[in-house]
């Protein structure tokens, strides 16, 4: 272009965009762009030039007439016929020199590129606040920035203090006044000036009726607002509160609630019984075949499943494992009783501790009122004797054999599973029987877990079938032809386990006529010959627990990942005691060596405090 309009060769040097544009332009008199690409916003060297009252010559691509008019701010010549930049060359130059247009159009273009991308940037900066800024429902929106017209912006009100120089405090309210009018939405033409000084009281904006109903409504909406936030953080729960609060708000639950106050009853009921008997259910099915009154109280095998108005056990929350649904239904209703012997002392408190399923009330064979009566004498008198009372016998007819019994009950695999597990339970070899006798002398056997004994003789009967349960745990059930007794695969085996644990261990057992009340001992001890009380031995069984404990407790047994024993109550062996009172008197230890070195860091620096009341 240069060498077709005549200008010497030498006469055109290239710069790059990093170069210092502002020195350049000081030796700049016309100012040519020459690219025809469409770009996404006004060139920045237009705009460098434009500031620099330096006159431009540019193509009139939308971008650039988007800002600029031919004439007054810029010359412009047509994009699709580059030869009319000729013309406009000629618009600008003289015979000596620049002509007056283009220093005009220069100064033009100068006092718009100050205001020419205000419009833009702070529309930009407004659609931000609007996606980020949420007012609330009794709030005055502000107008949208599309209602105002471009080139109505300016940066005037935005300049600082510093660059205004020395201006007085009514410049700055001046500032002020047309930046909140900018925030808020109003217009370029609006009046944005205040004068302060001016005493003229008829330019007072007065409220208006229609401004105290606004008001009124809004205090009205607040109010209503306050009040729903009140009942809201009623409802809500306050972790921070003193213990008076603590205190007086739990009296007021247990006030409004009569579920609260029955379950308060019933304890109250049985602080003077001698015995409770607690019933087996699982699900809200089992409810109608369930005792009320101080005698008894439930206890449920699902979670959440309690009686209302009730102080029913849920065995789920007391012991873990029941919430697996497999180890319930391999459980079965002994689950309940692993339950209540997991820390005792939380749950029960008194001398005798009896059970008794739901399913007994529905077999019609549950305690009459006499038999319940003539129970509770028993316990209350000065019976010391280790005794277990049991009302639901296995064998009516008293003609059959007890293994042959279980035998019958649990698909013909009974003898050898018990077998088996004894076998394991003890290390015996394989010559040796494993197999413990029960005679078959006419008296009934117990089942059905109905049955009530001293409570530390069941805390003693819930250790030995935690270990004797160690080891029955096959691949594939064996008790059971079908998929339900399969999956409830040692139910009737354990219903049957307590009468092999009384007879062997020397307890005396005594029948109790669930009609007429009417007792009688079975299974005579001064008959009993053939007692394998070595292995029911109170000694041997502890000591066998605590082995397994310190395995537990180390981590070190063998057998699979998913050892149910752990899961079946409290881990305890004489070594976490030793260990507790060692990490406690580290702990006093490590106490006391901070102390003295914070002590001599004290006695370091020289800080000494001052006594009292100086």
């Amino acid at each position: 272009l240069a060498s077709h309009m005549g200008f010497p060769d030498d006469s055109v040097k290239h710069f790059p965009m990093t170069h210092d544009i502002g020195n350049l332009l000081m030796f700049v008199d016309i100012v040519l762009y020459g690219s025809l690409r469409q770009e996404p916003g006004f060139p920045p060297l237009l705009l460098r030039s434009m500031s620099s009252e330096i006159p431009i010559i540019a193509p009139n691509l939308t971008v650039i007439t988007k800002y600029v008019t031919d004439g007054i701010h810029a010359f412009l010549f047509n994009s699709g016929d580059p030869s009319t930049a000729a013309s406009a060359f000629m618009r600008i130059l003289g015979e000596k020199g620049l002509l007056d247009t283009a220093y005009s159009v220069a100064l033009e273009g100068k006092l718009l590129s100050k205001n020419m991308l205000a419009y833009d940037c702070i529309v930009a900066h407004v659609k931000l606040l609007e996606s980020v800024l949420h007012y609330p429902s009794d709030a005055r929106l502000p107008l949208s920035f599309s209602q105002v017209k471009e080139r109505t912006w300016l940066w005037d009100p935005f300049e600082s203090k510093a660059a205004l120089g020395n201006s007085s405090s009514e410049d700055e309210r001046h500032i002020h006044t047309r930046i909140a009018g900018i925030l808020l939405g109003e217009s370029a033409q609006s009046n944005w000036t205040i004068d302060s000084d001016s005493n003229d009281t008829s330019s007072y904006d007065y409220p208006t009726q229609s401004d105290w109903d606004d008001l009124s409504e809004v205090e009205i909406f607040e109010d209503i607002e306050m009040r729903e936030m009140e009942e809201i953080d009623e409802r809500v729960e306050k972790p921070l509160l003193t213990w008076d609060e603590v205190y007086r708000n739990a009296r007021k639950s247990e006030r409004m609630k009569p579920e609260g106050n029955e379950r308060d009853e019933g304890e109250l009921e049985r602080t003077g019984q001698p015995v409770c008997i607690y019933e087996i259910y699982r699900g809200e099915g089992a409810w109608p075949f369930l005792h009320h009154g101080s005698l008894y109280r439930g206890i449920t095998l699902s979670k959440g499943a309690r009686r209302p108005r009730s102080d029913d056990v849920d065995a789920v929350m007391r012991l873990s494992v029941l919430d697996d649904t497999y180890y319930r239904d391999l459980l079965c209703e002994f689950g309940a009783m692993f339950a209540i012997a997991n820390r005792i002392d939380t749950v029960h408190k008194l001398p005798w501790i009896g059970f008794q399923s739901w399913r007994a009330a529905g077999r019609k064979v549950s305690l009459s009122e006499s038999a319940e009566e003539t129970l509770e004498k028993t316990m209350a008198g000065e019976n010391h004797e280790d005794v277990i009372y049991y009302w639901v016998p296995m064998d009516t007819d008293q003609t059959s054999n007890f293994w042959s019994t279980c035998d019958c009950l649990n698909a013909g695999h009974c003898r050898t599973l018990f077998e088996d597990a004894f076998r394991n339970m003890y290390g015996l070899p394989e010559g040796v029987a494993a197999l413990p006798p029960m005679p078959n002398d006419g008296d009934y056997w117990s089942t059905l877990h109905s049955w009530v004994m001293p409570t530390p003789s069941f805390l003693k009967f819930i250790m030995f079938t935690s270990l004797n349960g160690n080891n029955t745990e096959p691949a594939s059930c064996l008790l059971g032809a079908s998929q339900p007794e399969k999956r409830h695969c040692y139910c009737r085996i354990l219903e049957i386990l307590v009468n092999i644990w009384a007879y062997h261990s020397g307890r005396k057992m005594v029948y109790l006529n669930p009609v007429t009340g009417e007792s009688k001992e079975q299974h005579l001890r001064e008959e009993r010959n053939e007692m394998w009380v070595k292995f029911f031995d109170f000694t041997l069984l502890k000591s066998m627990d605590e082995d397994l404990a310190e395995e537990a407790d180390d981590g070190m047994h063998p057998g699979t990942d998913q050892w149910l024993w752990p899961l079946t109550g409290q881990v305890f062996w004489p070594g976490i005691a030793d260990r507790e009172r060692e990490e406690k008197y580290i702990k006093k230890l490590d106490k006391k060596l901070k102390s003295k070195v914070k002590l001599l860091e004290r006695q370091k620096s020289g800080y000494k405090q001052k006594p009292l009341g100086q």
